[in-house]
């Protein structure tokens, strides 16, 4: 199943067939449009010439810094996002033998890819479940209790993040989910 996270039919190939890349999109995803996220990977696959943990992991972080923000910037705060990305990448390198797949390859169930995930830097607990539930929606990994362990996110026919996004209509759908939460807690506020 193709993915349709960054409406780009090159990047989400990417997405769809790389594992490092669907982690460092969802890394990336905060502050910026899905899409721009999701594009990220794909922007530093032809930056790098490949897109490995290890290479990232090892590269100069100020020249690395300098490439995430090398017009059109990967995202919008390049710097932190570069230490971010490495710091992400180390992890892999360190815990998984810099296989992204490795984070939830052989877990015993939902709550082990959880907590794998909420480990890695950059995740925490909102992003691990939105991230678990991507997982099980669109990519089949779907060890036993993934859907509770993926909370609201992994609910069938849901349309709240990244996880339910398969078309650009999907994507309005989504984002106009998001909007509402964010002027409901707006008017709560008073």
């Amino acid at each position: 199943m193709t993915l349709h996270l960054s409406q780009d039919p090159d990047a989400d190939a990417l997405l769809s067939s790389d594992p490092l890349a669907l982690l460092l999109g969802m890394l990336l995803d905060q502050q910026i449009p899905m899409e721009k996220a999701f594009k990220g990977p794909h922007v530093l696959l032809t930056r790098l010439g490949s897109l490995d943990a290890a290479t990232i992991a090892s590269y100069d972080p100020v020249a690395f810094a300098e490439l995430v923000a090398t017009p059109p910037a990967v995202h919008r705060f390049p710097g932190s996002m570069a230490k971010r990305l490495q710091d992400l990448c180390g992890a892999l390198v360190e815990q998984y033998d810099g296989r992204a797949e490795g984070v939830w390859e052989g877990a015993a169930d939902g709550a082990e890819v959880l907590a794998r995930l909420e480990a890695l830097p950059g995740f925490g607990k909102q992003k691990a479940q939105i991230f678990l539930a991507l997982l099980g929606k669109q990519r089949g990994v779907r060890p036993r209790g993934w859907r509770e362990a993926a909370g609201a996110y992994g609910e069938d026919g849901a349309l709240r993040s990244v996880a339910d996004v398969t078309s650009p209509q999907t994507l309005l759908q989504v984002r106009a989910y998001k909007q509402s939460v964010k002027a409901a807690a707006k008017a709560a506020k008073g």
